[in-house]
């Protein structure tokens, strides 16, 4: 009979309560009397023309009908396999007897048994991190991963991905430590992104040394960016 692996909590930092609401269209984080905008929004608002073509020719392949679809169904499936996995972690379970219940828990259960071996230490699960005056966002987890510091988030996907293809997830890694470092002066330098596709496809994907560096300094740029926008707009 196998042995199930107990979950090594360790409770350093005190996350913060939040509120999250929406403000002209733009999703914030309400932490110590600021409303912060998310780190999903200044993604969206600094992404680049190519992206955003590349977005726009998809959509007129399959319909803006169907895409619509498909994104709902992704998000739906994603947000039950987060349920999933962080009742897992704080030793609960969750049962969703739905079809989609059903495929996004056996896609949990794939990310516990090929991706959490590795996780030694658990700080906190659906973390609310914030950049005093500059943005805030939710990772699901922050602990030790391979002996590292990291930041984990856990990713659903509809087919398997490649790594350039996932540069808004690498940004919310880094964009997520920074805030981390900042706040409880930690020196986070690790990402890791856990993912399953619906046929149980499994990927890691582990982000740091110069890779870390450099997708820091990029999320820093769209930052600038960002700002510079608004207050130009002001």
């Amino acid at each position: 009979m196998k042995k199930e692996r107990i979950m090594k909590w360790n409770k350093l930092y005190n996350y913060p309560k939040t509120i999250r609401s929406s403000v002209d269209g733009v999703r914030k984080y309400s932490i110590n009397d600021e409303k912060l905008p998310s780190v999903t929004t200044i993604l969206k608002a600094t992404e680049s023309e190519d992206k955003k073509e590349s977005l726009a020719r998809w959509k007129d392949r399959v319909g803006e009908v169907e895409a619509d679809r498909i994104k709902n169904v992704a998000a739906l499936r994603g947000t039950a396999m987060h349920t999933y996995l962080e009742h897992y972690v704080k030793g609960g379970n969750v049962l969703d007897l739905t079809d989609l219940g059903r495929e996004a828990s056996s896609m949990g259960q794939m990310i516990i048994e090929k991706g959490f071996p590795d996780l030694e230490e658990v700080w906190g699960v659906e973390c609310t991190l914030h950049y005093p005056g500059l943005y805030a966002g939710q990772t699901d987890m922050c602990g030790i991963y391979q002996g590292r510091e990291s930041i984990i988030d856990f990713k659903q996907s509809n087919k398997p991905k490649r790594a350039e293809w996932i540069d808004d997830y690498k940004l919310q890694l880094v964009a997520y430590a920074t805030a981390h470092d900042q706040v409880y002066g930690t020196r986070i330098e690790q990402g890791v992104i856990l993912m399953c596709t619906p046929d149980n496809f499994f990927q890691r994907f582990i982000v740091n040394g110069s890779e870390f560096r450099e997708w820091k300094w990029e999320w820093l740029r769209r930052i600038d960016t960002y700002y510079g926008r608004n207050v130009a707009k002001s």
